[in-house]
This record gives structure tokens, C-alpha cells and sequence, in this order.
């Protein structure tokens, strides 16, 4: 099944992804036509690349039965004759059309519940040469774009979670979805409506844990794919039908926000792995804890409680900073001082750390260990370990 997809691309970018490939593209909508979204769902105007043939279909002889007005042979081919290029060519173009196909022969508007139960089409429906896709699978075949699909997992005691799971190439390629397609026009109105639907098959052994079916996958370019899209075969054949199988190239299948079950909500973070989104959050969190510990730590070890000290903090960008911590031991950051607050307050940091040597009683500011009489200041404790933190 396909209930959902992401389309959030330009329309520039469908265009080049298949001209890349071989797939001229002779028409195009205007951006706003189409859907931009990753929340993709039924009843959107999506993207549709086909074959520039009439609304009944290339070379259509119309049967009485099908409640339309027979339209007369000359204008039949002069239609016809206006969808070729200059070498006598079929064109190709993107379509903007509504997901959820209506018939041609429907008289009246249907309700969301009509249009939901043709938003897929399964394959072995089209098996028979009878049913409502009959006309559709002759000369209405189409491709449906996309950059990946939907799925929710069920889990829990009887299946009442659901988490979601997008489904892409792992190449990062657009995905091109087998889909037919159909124009209708209600009693009483001048307006053509243009509708699709995706054709499901059985799930590939990669994604069979998700669900059972999953949308028809074509490779841009492909033999298949030109097969597939040919307006001239006009007749529903073996080939055609064994096209309908599980995608044998790479895919890559994982769990995402369940934001994204909400259809009028709409953002890039739907087709990124929550994993990931959570990873890089615990290890943001990480650093930013050890941080703080390490910042709490010199706090506590370098500073006496009962007086308040200068520490220097080197940084890449500006040696001159200064922070202080205040008695509470709560960093307050000064900006650059001037040349003379700045040897003033490097007196303050000299006389805290270091004892003056015109005063044999002055102690240090961190230990009340006694100085020796002779030979070098030797400073221990806190002191010490403030050295070596500068060195």
C-alpha cells in the first residue's frame, strides 16, 4: 500500500533527474501546480510524467457503451497530429494531477471515501482484461514522482502503535512510482479534471517486515520504463503485466517522526531518520555537560570560598579575556580592559597567586603552607595546579 509520500522538490529538479536519464521532457506546469511537500496525501496535486496523447488516450476508438459523445475522425486526428514534435514523435511532459483517480464515466463529484479506495491499484487486479482499470492500463499509463513513501509499522499488543517509516533509494534519486491515469469531466461542467493512482505489488524481502505491498518501483531510463510508458501499445500484454513486480535495487527503510502523521503538517525533518536526529542531540548534550562539569570543577578546586580571586582563561581568538568568579562561584566574563586596568588587575593575579618577595609573611591565597627561608618559590595545592593549567 501507499498512503503517504514525500515530494519536496522543485519541479526543475523532476525535470532534470529524467532528462539525465533520456526522458525528454516537452511540457511542464508552472511550480505552484504542483504540491511541494513531505507530507504527501490523497486528494494533492502531484507530479505525473506521461506520454502528450489525448484525454481518451493515443489512437482511441470510442465504444458507445462508455457514455461519452462520439467525437468525429477528423478532429480525432488533427488532435493527434497537434501531440507530435517535429519528427512525427510522441511528446512527453509532467502533468499536475489530483492522486486519487476518477473514472471518465463518473457523472458527479465523488466524496473523500471514493477517492481513498483509488488512490492504489493492486497489479493482480489488472491481471483480467475487464474491471474499471481496463481503459486506464490500455492507453493511460503514467509515471508517478516522488522522493520516497510512508509506511507504519504496527507494534504493541494489537498493533495499536504505529511508527513511521520512510522509504527511499539509497542513491538519493527520485523514485518513479507505475501509475495510470484518467480525465474527468462532470455533468454540467466545462472543467477537466485530471486524477492518478499508484499500482502496489507484493513487498521485496527488504521491506517485507513493514508491509505486505508495496508501490511498483521503476528505473528512470530503463527499457521498462520506456515500455511501459510507450502510448502505441494499446493492448494489455504479458510484458506489460510482468513489469509489475518487487524493486530489486538498493532501498533504505527507517523510522521517523510520527509528526508526520498529521497530513496539514508539512517539514524537511520527516524524511530524516529520528535516530539520527536523537544522536546528534545526546551528543550535543554530551559535550555540553562534560563542559559544565569541568567549568564547576576549577571553580571549586582553584577558588577559596572566603576570597575572591582573578583566573585567566585562554581563548584562540583573544588572550586578553578575563573571567572572574565572584563568591558565590558564579563566572562573570569582562570584555578586553585597557593597557593600564589590565596591569593592574595582572598585579591583583601576580600578588594572589605569587607572595610578594618584600613581605616574608605574606602566605599564598590557595595554601597556608609556610614559605621556606631560601631557593625558589615552590607553590602546591591549588596554586600549583593554576600554573600548570597556564603552562
Amino acid at each position: 500500500m501507499c498512503g503517504r509520500y514525500a515530494l519536496g522538490v522543485r519541479l526543475a529538479y523532476m525535470r532534470q533527474q529524467l532528462e539525465d536519464r533520456g526522458m525528454l521532457v516537452d511540457d511542464a506546469p508552472e511550480d505552484e501546480d504542483i504540491r511541494e511537500t513531505f507530507n504527501f496525501a490523497p486528494g494533492n496535486f502531484g507530479a505525473v510524467y506521461r506520454a502528450d496523447t489525448p484525454d481518451r488516450g493515443y489512437d482511441h476508438q470510442e465504444a458507445p457503451n462508455e457514455g461519452q459523445h462520439n467525437e468525429d475522425e477528423a478532429s480525432k486526428e488533427e488532435e493527434l497530429e497537434k501531440k507530435k514534435d517535429a519528427s512525427g514523435n510522441i511528446k512527453y511532459k509532467i502533468q499536475s494531477m489530483k492522486w486519487g483517480l476518477v473514472p471518465f464515466w463518473t457523472k458527479r463529484a465523488q466524496d473523500y471515501g471514493s477517492m481513498m479506495r483509488t488512490i492504489n491499484c493492486r497489479d493482480d487486479s489488472l491481471n483480467e482484461d475487464r474491471g474499471m482499470w481496463t481503459t486506464m492500463k490500455r492507453r493511460k499509463r503514467c509515471i508517478v514522482i516522488c522522493q520516497g513513501f510512508y509506511e507504519w509499522l504496527k507494534k504493541g499488543p494489537g498493533g495499536k502503535e504505529k511508527v513511521p517509516h520512510f522509504v527511499k533509494r539509497k542513491d538519493g534519486d527520485l523514485m518513479f512510482f507505475a501509475g495510470l491515469w484518467d480525465c474527468v469531466q462532470y455533468e454540467g461542467s466545462d472543467e477537466k479534471i485530471y486524477t492518478y493512482t499508484v499500482i502496489t505489488t507484493s513487498s521485496n524481502p527488504y521491506l517485507a517486515f513493514l508491509h505486505e505491498r508495496m508501490p511498483v518501483i521503476l528505473e528512470a531510463g530503463s527499457e521498462a520504463m520506456r515500455t511501459w510508458l510507450d502510448p502505441k501499445r494499446t493492448t494489455w500484454s504479458k510484458e506489460l503485466q510482468t513489469m509489475l513486480k518487487p524493486y530489486e535495487g538498493e532501498l533504505e527503510c527507517y523510522p521517523v517522526t510520527k509528526e508526520v502523521g498529521k497530513v496539514g503538517n508539512n517539514s524537511p525533518d520527516f524524511i530524516i531518520p529520528v535516530n539520527s536526529k536523537e544522536n546528534r542531540s545526546n551528543i550535543a548534550n554530551f559535550f555540553n555537560n562534560a563542559k559544565k562539569k569541568a567549568d564547576d570543577h576549577m571553580a571549586i578546586s582553584d577558588v577559596s570560598p572566603k576570597q575572591e580571586s582573578v583566573s585567566l582563561q585562554a581563548k584562540p581568538e583573544d588572550d586578553n579575556s578575563l573571567e572572574t568568579l565572584d563568591k558565590k562561584g558564579i563566572k562573570r566574563e569582562h570584555s578586553t580592559p585597557s593597557t593600564d586596568e589590565h596591569n593592574k588587575k595582572q598585579k591583583i593575579v601576580e600578588s594572589t597567586i605569587s607572595p610578594s618577595p618584600s613581605k616574608s609573611k605574606m602566605r599564598s591565597a590557595t595554601h597556608n603552607t609556610p614559605k621556606k627561608k631560601s631557593g625558589p618559590t615552590k607553590l602546591t595545592g591549588g596554586s600549583q595546579r593554576i600554573t600548570n593549567f597556564f603552562k
